[in-house]
């Protein structure tokens, strides 16, 4: 039985807002996890830079999502990041979980807990609220007849932390530039800097 067209508009709604939300979510996170390296000098490890080009994909998905309307292949590519998330931050817990001389966490713990375990249970949260995206939603088929348009609060929103995203991404490339130069990645300080 096919909803009535305002309940059907109000669950698109829904579903747009609780994709907003998941990119909220993950542009927080990256904006803390800058805010670490430029405030407190705390400069990433190479697999933390693939946990954030894990996110960035994450975000990259959600944004073809508000772009191009909602789709399986828009939630597969962010849920392919969100498992190549949780791969390298399982790597690097593993690698990390018994402190050796010269090779201990890398940064501060938040609230207790260092990057590369909040990464872990962020990708598994990401993980499930895309299979609580497909359990609520399905293919959203229904959802694409209805435009962005027609919720011009959520678009502006959406066009907003797209745009905020794509300014994390640009900064955090930089960043990594002047890190890393064209050789490998250390956290003893700025390659170009020095």
């Amino acid at each position: 039985m096919m909803p009535e067209p305002s309940q059907r508009q109000l669950w698109t709604q829904l579903h747009r807002l609780y994709l907003l939300a998941m990119m909220a979510m993950i542009a927080a996170i990256l904006t803390t996890a800058m805010v670490y390296q430029y405030g407190d000098g705390e400069l990433p490890c190479p697999l933390c830079l693939l946990q954030r080009l894990a996110m960035f994909g994450v975000c990259f998905g959600l944004v073809l999502q508000f772009r191009y309307g909602v789709s399986f292949q828009n939630s597969g590519i962010s849920l392919l990041f969100a498992i190549f998330l949780l791969i390298v931050s399982v790597r690097q817990t593993l690698l990390d979980i018994y402190p050796r001389e010269g090779h201990e966490y890398i940064g501060s713990a938040v609230l207790g807990l260092h990057m590369p375990v909040w990464s872990v249970l962020i990708a598994l949260a990401l993980i499930t609220a895309f299979a609580v995206q497909m359990l609520l939603w399905g293919d959203a088929r229904q959802n694409r007849r209805i435009s962005l348009r027609k919720f011009p609060a959520l678009r502006s929103l959406a066009v907003v932390f797209s745009l905020y995203i794509v300014l994390l991404a640009a900064i955090n490339t930089a960043s990594v530039f002047v890190q890393c130069g064209l050789g490998q990645c250390h956290t003893t300080g700025y390659a170009l800097l020095k």
